[in-house]
């Protein structure tokens, strides 16, 4: 087969949200036994981001898997996506990337120039997180995936969770929503090239710039922002606190066009798996429209860090986003438990 073909012609969904949904997922991983170990700092039942292992008093590991199809064309930038995404969850949980493997599922009829791209994609954002890829595993399959197994290290203080936020806390996200939209409208053939190009620069961004914006100040809670949209990792975030999160609806970034793609109803089957768990577990505002709703469950790809973080420090940390990215944003605040863990205003 041509080593020109579509790689997003071979999917049906594509990125984070080609995932599982969040109902099925928690019912099977609720089932089954958990496992005891003193030195298992966080796993899988914390509705974390990766899991934390102490392997010394002053280092722990971070471990986290990630993969998915395509959602673009070009093999390159869907490595840089796939490694940005894997690579993200280690920034979400405060540590440093060191060591990573490939996961590959990968076509036999098509061209294997193209399997080489997508690893070279890889390698080159390993290398800009400063981290090595040391091997991998890879398999035949007729839907072409790719990720990577990460291990990274910190110290223990420097751990960062899901359900720490303090009420009182700010709220902020790095990147622009919308991501999982754009991406279902890119392969309807709805997007120019320039736009296309804005949304891949956008997901293949590390949240390693991000995360080096947080030394030294008062960060009590941190997650990323991927395949369960922002609703769903703020209720991670609200209910892991026993908190309540305010969502400020018109202070969130999205990307432009976005919600003029969800009015059209072009939406990614994720959003619907996202909405069917999340529907109870949030309030909206009588001003929200059904589009912004539809933004705010979005599965996105390679998304921002979602931030609670002491007032105080919220300048700072702005300031120092300023280097490398204009979407950084206050989109809300925690306050003491009411009804509902997440309400949108």
């Amino acid at each position: 087969m041509s080593k020109d073909i579509k790689l997003t012609s071979l999917t049906k969904s594509s990125g984070c949200a080609a995932k599982i949904g969040p109902g099925v997922l928690h019912n099977v991983l609720s089932s089954l036994p958990k496992f005891k170990d003193e030195n298992l700092l966080v796993g899988f039942d914390n509705n974390d981001d990766a899991c934390v292992y102490k392997v010394s008093d002053d280092k722990v590991v971070i471990q986290t898997v990630d993969f998915f199809p395509p959602m673009v064309d070009d093999p390159y930038t869907f490595g840089q996506i796939a490694a940005a995404n894997a690579l993200s969850d280690i920034y979400a949980m405060g540590g440093n990337p060191a060591i990573a493997m490939n996961l590959m599922c990968f076509p036999s009829c098509i061209d294997i120039s193209i399997m080489h791209d997508i690893l070279a994609g890889g390698y080159d954002k390993v290398k800009e997180a400063g981290a090595i890829i040391a091997g991998g595993h890879t398999i035949a399959d007729p839907i072409p995936k790719y990720g990577l197994c990460v291990s990274g290290f910190a110290h223990p203080n420097e751990i960062l969770s899901n359900s720490n936020a303090k009420t009182g806390d700010v709220l902020l996200l790095t990147k622009p929503l919308g991501i999982g939209i754009m991406n279902t409208a890119t392969k309807a053939g709805l997007l120019s090239e320039s736009k296309i190009k804005e949304v891949t620069s956008i997901m293949s961004t590390l949240n390693k710039y991000a995360k080096e914006c947080i030394s030294g100040l008062d960060i009590h809670s941190c997650t990323d922002v991927t395949g369960f949209s922002l609703i769903g990792h703020s209720y991670e975030m609200a209910s892991g606190s026993d908190k309540t999160i305010e969502i400020f609806s018109d202070s969130v970034p999205i990307i432009e066009g976005a919600l003029e793609y969800a009015k059209m109803g072009i939406i990614p089957e994720g959003m619907y798996n996202n909405l069917d768990y999340l529907k109870d577990k949030f309030t909206l505002g009588s001003n929200i429209s059904q589009e912004l709703q539809d933004v705010l469950i979005d599965p996105q790809t390679s998304g921002g860090l979602l931030l609670s973080i002491s007032e105080k420090d919220v300048k700072e940390f702005l300031s120092r986003t300023e280097v490398f990215t204009s979407h950084a944003r206050i989109i809300g605040q925690v306050v003491d438990k009411v009804d509902k863990h997440i309400v949108i205003k």
